[in-house]
């Protein structure tokens, strides 16, 4: 004879019903961030575009990577944000300035200027053409629009009143240098019908995705150039990583640096970037520079190959023989837990150790490198960790 099971008691039916539905609830909820986020995550490299990347010197083991590794102290990283300066975020609103137009219906008069929008965003107007780096004009850097860094001031001037660009210069993939929503905004508007977008390899697979046609993509490995007019953008090194989840495609699209070189006047843009050896190397071959437009802000000494530091920036900018240096990737979100303003205090201290010359407008200010004006101080006074308190330095590097 055999026995029949006992019949469930009723907490246990409710407690597997609760468990059945919390379970359902989490797999709707992930659903709907990855159908949420699908377009944002861009597009894999297929076809001819990633037979390209596997002949590159770059790819090793199925992804790109850096001639020196990039260390991580993961649990640093996973603690430092419960170890957030009071300051990281502005309670005030960021003293900025409203762009006219009609500020770039004048050429500049030396050639070379450079308009700071606010982190890796900048209009570099040189020799007769114009360069827009990592445009970010969306509310938050992230592939949703209502979760993730959120900016701190609305974008300077509309992504329509810009004038004509020539090239938009795309360093990485991450959210807060590749915005989706504003190169479909860029797609859509007839007066960039002639731009050219200049990205590194993979990248391209991102754009096409999102609407940009092919022929105006043009993908770039390191030390690979390409024209616009009669400006040459060279795309060099730089020590970083991508990805868009981070899960998959984690170093699957290249990572760089760029150098503008027109008739008269040089500029390098560094992107993200930790301190590495080659830096010297761009600075024999493509220096010396009239502006160098460095990453100083978004670091921690959990991630010091990742993001350069303020004064590791002022060596970079000497290893590219630099000559005027706007500090830049700060001012704009909350990327990592030091003040907001530390970036800036630390690099005009390392600047003025190091005799350099170190321009600071405020978002929407433009600046001419070859008459920098007075370096102003448009921040408020707040505390801040100094370079001996919180020393940032790369790995593997001499």
């Amino acid at each position: 004879m055999v026995n029949a099971a006992p019949a469930p008691r009723p907490w246990r039916r409710r407690l597997r019903r609760g468990a059945a539905g919390l379970g359902l609830f989490v797999v709707l909820g992930l659903t709907a961030l990855i159908v949420d986020g699908c377009t944002a995550f861009g597009h894999r490299p297929t076809g001819a575009r990633r037979e390209r990347m596997l002949r590159s010197p770059q790819w090793k083991d199925g992804h790109f990577e850096n001639p020196q590794p990039l260390w991580n102290n993961t649990w640093g990283a996973m603690t430092s944000m419960f170890h957030a300066s009071p300051y990281a975020s502005p309670v005030e609103a960021v003293p900025t300035e409203t762009i006219d137009p009609a500020r770039f219906a004048t050429p500049p008069a030396s050639g070379l200027r450079v308009t700071w929008l606010g982190h890796a965003t900048t209009l570099v107007e040189i020799d007769g053409h114009r360069v827009l780096t990592d445009p970010v004009w969306s509310e938050r850097a992230s592939p949703y629009n209502w979760v993730g860094p959120r900016r701190w001031y609305t974008p300077r001037i509309a992504l329509s009143a810009l004038p004509p660009i020539d090239a938009v210069v795309i360093s990485h993939d991450h959210y807060d240098h590749l915005d989706h929503r504003t190169i479909i905004a860029m797609v859509k508007m007839a007066d960039w019908s002639a731009t050219k977008f200049v990205v590194p390899l993979g990248i391209g697979a991102h754009l096409a995705y999102w609407g940009v046609p092919e022929s105006r993509i043009v993908e770039l490995d390191w030390w690979e150039r390409t024209r616009v007019g009669d400006l040459e953008i060279v795309c060099v090194p730089a020590r970083h990583a991508s990805g868009r989840t981070m899960i998959s495609d984690r170093d699957r699209t290249l990572w760089a640096g760029y150098a503008f070189v027109g008739k008269r006047h040089r500029a390098y843009f560094s992107g993200d970037t930790g301190l590495f050896p080659a830096m010297r190397e761009i600075g024999a071959r493509l220096g010396p520079f009239d502006l160098t437009m460095i990453e100083v802000g978004q670091y921690n000494r959990a991630w010091p190959d990742w993001h350069i530091g303020p004064e590791q920036a002022l060596i970079a900018h000497g290893m590219v023989r630099g000559k005027v240096m706007l500090p830049m990737h700060w001012g704009l979100f909350k990327l990592a837990p030091h003040g907001w303003t530390e970036p800036i205090e630390r690099a005009v201290a390392a600047g003025g150790a190091a005799g350099a010359t170190i321009v600071t407008p405020k978002p929407g200010g433009s600046v001419e490198p070859e008459a920098p004006p007075p370096s102003v101080r448009w921040w408020p006074s707040l505390p801040w960790v100094t370079a001996q308190q919180d020393p940032i330095k790369s790995t593997k590097v001499d």
